[in-house]
Formats: C-alpha cells, sequence, structure tokens
C-alpha cells in the first residue's frame, strides 16, 4: 500500500501507517512526514529537541547489554504489582518504554509488538510495557492496540529516572504540545517529563542481552531486530 495522498488528515496518515505492510520505522516515517506535512513549526521543533538530546548524551548511560537490567515493582493497568523477577521467571522478556497513549509513534510501536504477539510467546518471550501514565491512559493503550501484554504505570517517570531514560521536553515542546494535549492530567503531573522510548531485551538470568535507545521518539526498535534478539536471548 503506497501512503502519498497530500491531502490526509494526520490521524488518516497515522491509520495509512497502521494498515502499511512494511518495517516499523518505515511506518513511523510516514507519520513523520505527515506531522511535518500538517504543522512544519512542530516538526522543526522536534527536529531542535532531538539535536538537543544528542548533543547532551541522553540514554547513553541507560544500562548497556551485558549488564543487569535494574529490578522494578511497578502496577499494571488493572492495579496489581508486577515485577521484573516475576517476569522472568516465565521466559526471556522483551521490556518496552513508551511515551503516552496519545503518542502515534509509540501506537504504532505497540501495534508492531501485538502483530507478533503469538511468535513472542512461541518463543517463550515475556512483554512488558512502561509508560508513565494515569491507570486509565494505560488501560485505554492497551485496549487501542489489542495487546495482550501489561502496561505498567511508571508514575512520575521514576523508574526511567533511575534507568537514565527520563528527558525534559523542553519549554519550546512544552508549549507546542500543550495546544493539544494535556500531558498534566495524562500523568497526573506538571512536570513535562517523558522517557526515551527504549527497548531491552533481557535475559531469564536478569542480563540485558539487546539494546534500542535512540533520543528521537520517531525512530524505535524494528520488529525484525526485536524478534532476532529475543531468539538470541532465549
Amino acid at each position: 500500500m503506497a501512503v502519498d495522498d497530500q491531502a490526509m488528515t494526520f490521524e488518516q496518515s497515522v491509520q495509512a501507517a497502521i494498515e502499511l505492510d512494511a518495517p516499523l520505522n518505515e511506518r513511523l516515517a510516514v507519520v513523520a512526514a505527515a506531522v511535518r506535512r500538517l504543522n512544519s513549526e512542530f516538526a522543526d521543533a522536534v527536529d531542535r529537541l532531538v539535536e538537543r538530546l544528542e548533543r547532551q548524551g541522553a540514554g547513553a548511560m541507560a544500562p548497556s547489554p551485558g549488564e543487569p537490567m535494574p529490578g522494578f515493582l511497578l502496577p499494571d493497568e488493572e492495579g496489581r504489582l508486577v515485577s521484573l523477577a516475576e517476569i522472568l521467571a516465565k521466559g526471556p522478556a522483551v521490556i518496552t518504554f513508551q511515551r503516552g497513549h496519545w503518542c502515534p509513534y509509540c501506537r504504532l510501536n505497540a501495534i508492531g509488538i501485538v502483530e507478533v504477539q503469538r511468535q513472542i510467546s512461541e518463543l517463550g518471550g515475556q512483554v512488558v510495557a512502561i509508560i508513565p501514565e494515569r491507570r486509565r491512559f494505560a488501560k485505554a493503550m492497551k485496549t487501542a492496540v489489542g495487546a495482550q501484554f501489561p502496561f505498567l504505570i511508571d508514575m512520575d517517570n521514576g523508574y526511567a529516572l533511575s534507568l537514565n531514560l527520563a528527558i525534559w521536553v523542553g519549554a519550546e515542546m512544552e508549549r507546542l504540545m500543550g495546544l493539544g494535549l494535556d500531558v498534566p492530567n495524562y500523568q497526573g503531573n506538571s512536570s513535562w517529563f517523558l522517557p526515551i522510548p527504549a527497548t531491552f531485551i533481557v535475559g531469564t538470568d536478569g542480563i540485558i542481552t539487546h539494546r534500542f535507545v535512540d533520543p528521537d521518539y520517531r525512530r524505535r526498535m524494528d520488529i525484525d531486530d526485536l524478534i532476532a534478539s529475543l531468539k538470541l536471548a532465549r
């Protein structure tokens, strides 16, 4: 399916990206192109944010392959506490950080994982998404993408901060995002901190085998890479 209709609205572009039979990052690029076409001011501001984060080395100090994944005990979308140890007792894990239910890139990322849920299960793998939002928004995201895996709630980005993954969006992005998004309401605080949308593959011994950390939230670990990494982590 080609996506070249310049008259598409943003939501139509996102839906076209969801339906596109292509690798995840090609689908994400459709969304990025729609943002630039429909709101060049916002797209330019994102470029400046990413440039600042890359210059500061954002995410570089997050846990690396060969290191243990720090433990956590976080509530899921139903309020049940879930620990890393509990997850790894069932098999190697895909641990992915998402910015919020409102983020179309995160929606696509989650849908990409949902599309291979059965394959992950056949490999004995587990998936958890970690999101810094109140429970009802995390639950809405899980329902919207059709996930069978839990969405864990990292209130105030506490766990992301401990991994050196939380970043402040900056005054410019706070102003522009605030025109259409109520992030303080979604998160239950007004800090305007978000996680870098990283993905970690963790073996049953708790050691990270692979990771994807990129301060440009428009790029994510491709699904083929995720599956290949999970196979190696078994």
